[in-house]
C-alpha cells in the first residue's frame, strides 16, 4: 500500500486528537489546506505529537528553536568524542560530558527512509524539517518524486519548518561546516529531485533548459517571508560564474554555467544584505546594521576543525558562526529558527579518519555551549541530533583512561603485573576504534613504507567521495606497534574494503532542552522531530486553526 494512503481510522483518530489539542482556544485565522496532510507519515507524526502534548501543556510555547545536526553523529561517535575531549584536558575521559549531554531530555530517532534501511543525509534531513519521510537522495519533496526528474518536483514539494517560520514572520538561518548547498542545510530551504544539484552545472540538461533553479539559486531567490537572514558555511564555487578565479584558491574557480554571480545578487536583493568570505570580514560584521548575512568561507566544504587554523584566508569556527547567527536572528521580536550542522563529522567518517570526525564533534559541542549561553531556556528550544550514524566501533578491553585514538592496552586480570597490550589472533596490536567498512581495510603487507596506513600518506582523495586504492592481503593486518595511531593522519582499520566508509542504520540520539523540550522522549520516527518542533513553537499544521 502506498505510504501516501491513509486509512479512515487513522484519519478520524488524527482529526479528533488534533482537535482536542488545537481547538481549545479562540480562533484567529485559518490557513489553506496543506498537501502534507494527505501523507500518512505526516498524519502519524501529528498524531504522535498530539499524544505527547500533555507533557508540555502548562508550558509557554518556544519563541525560538535551534536545531543542531551532527551529520553522521551516532552513539559511538558521541562516546568517543566525549572521551577524547576529556583526554585533551589531561583527564581519563570517560567521565567527561559533552555540552549537549547535559540537556535534560533524550530520545532516539529511527533513521530509515521509504526506500532504504540505511539512509543518506538528504532524505533524513527532509524528514527532520518537513515531517514527511521520503526516498534517498532528494530534498524537500515526498516519496512521489521521480529521482532526477525536475518535472516531478511541483507535485511532490513539501513545506519545511524554515519556510513556515519565514511565512509567520520569524527570522531564519542555516549554518554548516559543509557547503551551504549540501544536503543538510539545503534541506531547510530547497526542493530538488537530486541532492547534488548544488549549481546549474550539476543539473540534468533538461532541468537547465527548463530553467529549473539549482540549490544555490534557491537559497538566494528564497521567496518565503523576507528571505533567509543568515547563511554561513562553505560553497563559494556554487555561487560564482564558471571560470571566475576564487579569491583564496585560484585552482578552484566558480562553477556556474549561467554566468550569474549569486553573491552579488544576494547583496542587491534586500536592504542590509552583506556577503563575507574570510575570517577578517566575518569578524567585522556589524550586527546592528546587518539584516541578511551570507558567508562562504571556502570554494567547497570548510576545513575540518583539526585543520582550520592553517587556512590561508581564515575560517570562523562552528561556535563563532553559531554565536553571530544568534546575535543577528535575535533582533527579530517574533523569534527565529536556526539550523546548525557539523557537516564534516560525516566526511571524517567517510574517510575512515576518526580523529577528524571526533574533533568536529567536539566543535559541535562548543557550538551548543555558545547557544546555551546566548539564549534563554524559558523561550528557546535547543535540539541536538544526527541525521544518521556511521560504522565506527569502540571495542577490545582497553583500561580506563587508555587513549581513545590509541592501541588497546588492558588491565592485567590475573594479578598485579603490568597492563596488557591488546593483541589479535596474529599477535599484533590493534586500536580501540575501527570501522566495519571503509578505506582503512587491513590489506597491508610487511614491506609497506612507514606510515603507509595513515590517511595522510595513503593514496586517498581528501574530498568526497574519498576514494582510496588497496593492496591485496599478503601478510594479514599491519603491525601498528610503531605507528602513531593518535596522529590526525591515521586511518582507522576497517573490516570490509570500500572506497569510502558508509553510513550505518541504527537509531541515533536526540538531546533536547529549553522550552517544551519534554516533547522529546522515547523512540520516535525521524519525521517526529519536525512535529515536535512545530508543537514547541505552538503552531498547528497548516489548514488547522491557530491560536
Amino acid at each position: 500500500m502506498s505510504i501516501r494512503t491513509r486509512t479512515l481510522s487513522m484519519t478520524l483518530c488524527f482529526a479528533s486528537t488534533l482537535c482536542l489539542c488545537a481547538c481549545s482556544g479562540p480562533l484567529v485565522h485559518t490557513r489553506a489546506p496543506d498537501p502534507r496532510q494527505e501523507n500518512a507519515w505526516f498524519a502519524a507524526g501529528r498524531l504522535r505529537v498530539a499524544q505527547a502534548a500533555p507533557f508540555v501543556a502548562k508550558e509557554r510555547p518556544a519563541r525560538n528553536v535551534i536545531l543542531f545536526v551532527g551529520d553522521g553523529m551516532g552513539i559511538a561517535t558521541v562516546t568517543a568524542a566525549r572521551i577524547l575531549e576529556g583526554q585533551n584536558r589531561g583527564e581519563p575521559g570517560e567521565e567527561n560530558r559533552l555540552s549537549f549531554e547535559d540537556l535534560p531530555h533524550v530520545a532516539f530517532s529511527k533513521t530509515y527512509n521509504t526506500d532504504a534501511q540505511v539512509s543518506d543525509s538528504a532524505s533524513t534531513m527532509t524528514a527532520i524539517v518537513t515531517g514527511v519521510k521520503t526516498v534517498t537522495g532528494v530534498l524537500g519533496v515526498d516519496e512521489s518524486v521521480r529521482r532526477g526528474d525536475h518535472t516531478s518536483v511541483g507535485a511532490a514539494r513539501v513545506l519545511t519548518i524554515l519556510e513556515e517560520a519565514e511565512d509567520r514572520g520569524l527570522a531564519t538561518g542555516v549554518v554548516s561546516t559543509a557547503t551551504v548547498t549540501h544536503a543538510t542545510p539545503a534541506g531547510c530551504y530547497s526542493h530538488v529531485p537530486f541532492r547534488f544539484w548544488e549549481n546549474d552545472a550539476r543539473m540534468s540538461p533538461e532541468a537547465r533548459e527548463a530553467a529549473f533553479p539549482d540549490i544555490a539559486r534557491q537559497l538566494v531567490e528564497f521567496d518565503h517571508g523576507d528571505g533567509l537572514e543568515v547563511a554561513l558555511g562553505g560553497g563559494r564555487s556554487h555561487f560564482k560564474p564558471g571560470g571566475t578565479p576564487d579569491p583564496e584558491d585560484p585552482q578552484r574557480p566558480g562553477g556556474r554555467l549561467d554566468g550569474r554571480d549569486l553573491t552579488q545578487e544576494w547583496i542587491e536583493a534586500r536592504e542590509g544584505s552583506v556577503y563575507v568570505w574570510n575570517h577578517e570580514q566575518f569578524g567585522n560584521v556589524d550586527v546592528s546594521t546587518t539584516r541578511h548575512l551570507l558567508g562562504l568561507f571556502e570554494p567547497g566544504d570548510m576545513n575540518w576543525e583539526t585543520d582550520r587554523a592553517g587556512d590561508e584566508a581564515g575560517e570562523p569556527s562552528l561556535a563563532e558562526m553559531t554565536g553571530l547567527a544568534i546575535e543577528i536572528l535575535s533582533k527579530d521580536q517574533d523569534g527565529f529558527f536556526l539550523m546548525v550542522e557539523a557537516g564534516r563529522i560525516d566526511h571524517g567518517h567517510h574517510a575512515g579518519n576518526a580523529q577528524r570526525a571526533l574533533t568536529d564533534t567536539i566543535a559541535l559541542s562548543d557550538a551548543v555551549r555558545v547557544a546555551l549561553e546566548k539564549t534563554d531556556a524559558s523561550e528557546t528550544l535547543i535540539v541536538v541530533t544526527a541525521d544518521h550514524s556511521h560504522t565506527l566501533t569502540i571495542s577490545g578491553y582497553p583500561k580506563r583512561g587508555n587513549p581513545i585514538l590509541g592501541r588497546v592496552v588492558g588491565i592485567n586480570w590475573f594479578g598485579d603485573g603490568e597492563d596488557q597490550i591488546g593483541l589479535d589472533a596474529l599477535k599484533k596490536p590493534y586500536t580501540t576504534l575501527s570501522y566495519a567498512n571503509g578505506p582503512g581495510y587491513s590489506g597491508a603487507s610487511d614491506d609497506q613504507p612507514e606510515g603507509a596506513h595513515s590517511w595522510g600518506h595513503r593514496p586517498c582523495s581528501r574530498r568526497p567521495p574519498f576514494e582510496c586504492s588497496f593492496r591485496g592481503i599478503e601478510n594479514g593486518r599491519p603491525d601498528l606497534s610503531d605507528i602513531d595511531t593518535e596522529s590526525p593522519a591515521f586511518m582507522q582499520e576497517s573490516s570490509v574494503p570500500m572506497g569510502q566508509e558508509t553510513h550505518a542504520g541504527e537509531d541515533v540520539p536526540i538531546y533536547a532542552g529549553g522550552a517544551r523540550a519534554a516533547l522529546f522522549h522515547g523512540v520516535r520516527e525521524q519525521n517526529y522531530i519536525y512535529h515536535a518542533m512545530v508543537e514547541a513553537f505552538g503552531w498547528t499544521s497548516a489548514g488547522s486553526p491557530t491560536h
